[in-house]
């Protein structure tokens, strides 16, 4: 019965987001061009807010735990499993006091209304996958920009997302680049859960019904561990709290 409801409610949802991204690819072009970083990074923030309320269209809803564990005023490397679309849109809302960049595969920075246009203008670095003198480089640079600015960056160690919540093999290349040059900051680990629900029958329809949430666990200061004990802390504490 729910896959039958969800099929109407999908186009309505797929509309609205359609809508939603194309008016933001102005919204910021305008922003950005215009007026500078700060109000294109107002104008993402709410790009990210009207995309979750379109959970709501599929009686879904989503949530943050915790977020008064972050420092504020620190550079932050914020880690977390990677279940779909709405776990960026997620963490680029509830932690936008944090001006979250990202680390996004390199097909994303073209062709997609609102989304490629944050990455390529926002602050966000762009990985070619098959490439890792290219990424070493840019992760080095993103290391440097979040230290000097006391900003954050978001890595899915995970690399492609878990279709069925099951966490993938966090891989350390990345998060070791971005530890090494940024020793200051403070590795987040965040928790995402049920967000791969919303694509549980693939891209249509979309799951109906689910409860979206993030949790936060307490930020592990880069300089207090070697890299591999604190690679292992970060991924403990988010797989631990994956619901099944």
């Amino acid at each position: 019965m729910k896959k039958v409801l969800s099929y109407p409610l999908s186009l309505i949802a797929y509309f609205l987001f359609l809508l939603i991204i194309c008016l933001f690819q102005l919204i910021q072009w305008i922003a950005f061009n215009l007026f500078g970083y700060q109000a294109h990074k107002k104008s993402v923030d709410y790009l990210n807010f009207f995309l979750l309320q379109i959970l709501y269209v599929t009686f879904s809803n989503s949530k943050v735990e915790n977020r008064a564990l972050i420092p504020e005023g620190k550079p932050l490397i914020i880690v977390s499993n990677h279940q779909g679309w709405y776990d960026i849109m997620g963490i680029g809302w509830f932690l936008r006091q944090f001006h979250p960049k990202y680390v996004s595969k390199i097909e994303l920075g073209k062709g997609i209304p609102s989304v490629s246009y944050n990455l390529n203008h926002g602050g966000s670095v762009l990985i070619d996958r098959k490439d890792p003198k290219q990424a070493l480089p840019a992760l080095k640079k993103m290391s440097e920009y979040i230290e000097a600015n006391c900003r954050s960056v978001v890595i899915f160690p995970e690399g492609t997302r878990s279709k069925d919540g099951h966490p993938k093999p966090f891989v350390s290349n990345g998060l070791k680049i971005l530890c090494k040059y940024a020793p200051n900051a403070y590795v987040v680990p965040v928790t995402i859960n049920n967000s791969w629900k919303v694509f549980r029958y693939g891209s249509f329809p979309l799951g109906i019904g689910n409860n979206l949430k993030f949790t936060v666990h307490p930020p592990i200061k880069i300089s207090d561990y070697d890299f591999k004990t604190l690679f292992e802390k970060t991924e403990q504490a988010i797989v631990s709290d994956i619901i099944m």
